[in-house]
């Protein structure tokens, strides 16, 4: 590790022993809390169609990021499923546009979605560029440096620690 002169070397970040303590996985499942909350006002002829595949987009990203866990041992399958991952965050600002083209959120709204959207997607942008720092022999994901914090982690509803 370079350090610059006087300057302390940063604090390595701790390893995650679980998909759940990752910031991505942390900020897909509140996208997803997200986007099930404002789809709740859409017009029932939308239930099928914007409202459910919205929905199902937003919701895909974790459980992506949740197989690329399980996968990790295989780096290959790890960036596979990390790939659909950002597959799905695209797809959701997809109905982020559709949904403010349609009149059915605000410009302000369609600006969170996306930005919360697009923070995922580098997220994993630079998980998928550094895959080695998640697939060594420990087999313990860490995320990069400057990877932004969730300050409110939601909770764990499986109550486990790991």
């Amino acid at each position: 590790m370079r350090c610059e002169p006087n300057h302390q070397p940063a604090k390595p970040l701790p390893f995650a022993r679980s998909f759940k303590e990752l910031a991505v996985y942390q900020k897909a499942r509140i996208l997803s809390r997200e986007v099930f909350n404002i789809t709740k006002r859409f017009p029932r002829e939308e239930a099928f169609s914007l409202t459910d595949q919205w929905r199902r987009a937003a919701r895909s990203i974790g459980a992506q990021i949740a197989e690329s866990w399980a996968k990790r041992r295989y780096p290959r399958h790890f960036l596979s499923k990390l790939t659909d991952a950002d597959g799905e965050q695209m797809e959701t600002q997809h109905w982020v546009i559709v949904a403010f083209d349609d009149g059915y959120i605000t410009r302000e709204e369609a600006q969170r979605f996306g930005t919360l959207a697009l923070e995922v997607g580098r997220m994993l942008g630079d998980m998928m560029q550094n895959p080695e720092s998640f697939c060594g022999d420990e087999y313990s994901l860490k995320e990069t440096p400057g990877a932004d914090y969730v300050t409110e982690l939601p909770d764990d509803p499986l109550n486990t620690e790991y």
